[in-house]
């Protein structure tokens, strides 16, 4: 396995069965088999053992807590020819619940429902996704994104009418125009953009102080990855960039992209922000960066573990970028 697929949520060669969902006896079988097991989800939180390793919980398909749950079940592959699906307990209304902390960045609450474990609670994932293993993670970012589909996709982008889920989750179709509906990944390039022994960060506004991570956004329709790449580092930073390659790609179900990693050469040096885009970039030589990665640095913090662009900066760092 290549460097590259090691990146967190990547890597675990899940078997999807894809090859059943549309098989609605196949699929039935699967949750009737005493192996099966179901994650559960809590709105976008996914239930783990959270002592470290943190562990995601597989509860077996007649738990009474599922009583509770949506009535739909998402098939999302198998382990070991076990089946493996996803349900949701959103409606579940925990009795010390305070909205006002729940979808922050990275949201520090925990929740613990009484049927379950006291070992057992939900979190969001973006908070754990370097706790957990790398079969565990591509489970739980799966799931999360599939959910995360599914709440906002339930009218047809055609006529309007409800949909109804098909194929085990991986579809949705409308009763009244026969429309099909898939999942949506939004393509997203990340740019490790170099020039000589320098790397370009920048920052968003509302991330915390001294954060920096690689740039990035979204390929628009008709564009390739390198076009996507060259225009967005303009627009942010008006440098322009030549020469530009893939590095690696990471699922993101924040709510649902997939991250391209790409390298680019810069063939200028001079910033100016675009402040609608960003609110700061600065060249960073391999030795802050490395100052920075150990923690040692008075003004800069790096990108997220777990991130690809942490990823991607720790391989440069390294001479990994394969």
């Amino acid at each position: 396995m290549k460097l590259a697929e090691t990146v967190t949520f990547g890597g675990s060669a899940l078997d999807r069965a894809g090859e059943i969902r549309a098989d609605a006896d196949k699929v039935a079988a699967a949750m009737c088999d005493p192996r099966a097991r179901t994650l559960l989800y809590w709105r976008g939180k996914v239930l783990i053992t959270p002592e470290r390793p943190a562990a995601l919980v597989r509860l077996p398909m007649d738990h009474p807590v599922l009583d509770e749950a949506a009535d739909e079940r998402i098939l999302i592959g198998r382990e070991d020819g076990a089946p493996c699906f996803a349900c949701d307990l959103s409606a579940w209304e925990p009795d010390d619940l305070d909205p006002d902390l729940l979808g922050g960045f990275l949201d520090p609450t925990e929740q613990r429902h009484p049927k379950l474990p006291d070992t057992a609670c939900f979190v969001e994932l973006r908070r754990v996704m370097t706790w957990l293993s790398p079969r565990d993670a591509e489970l739980a970012a799966t799931g999360k994104a599939v959910f995360g589909w599914h709440a906002t996709h339930r009218f047809c982008a055609r006529c309007g009418q409800a949909t109804d889920m098909a194929q085990a989750g991986w579809q949705r179709v409308c009763p009244g125009c026969g429309g099909q509906h898939f999942p949506r990944t939004d393509p997203v390039v990340i740019m490790l953009i170099t020039r000589g022994n320098s790397v370009l960060m920048g920052r968003s506004p509302g991330w915390p102080d001294g954060m920096y991570s690689l740039l990035a956004g979204f390929v628009e329709p008709g564009e390739t990855l390198e076009a996507a790449v060259r225009r967005e580092v303009f627009e942010e930073t008006r440098v322009q960039v030549g020469e530009v390659s893939y590095l690696a790609s990471q699922p993101w179900p924040f709510p649902a992209s997939l991250m391209i990693g790409c390298a680019g050469i810069a063939e200028s040096e001079e910033i100016v922000i675009d402040p609608l885009e960003i609110e700061a970039a600065m060249w960073v030589s391999r030795e802050e960066m490395m100052q920075a990665f150990a923690g040692d640095h008075p003004d800069i913090l790096p990108a997220r573990k777990g991130a690809i662009a942490h990823f991607l900066i720790s391989a440069w760092l390294a001479d990994r970028l394969d």
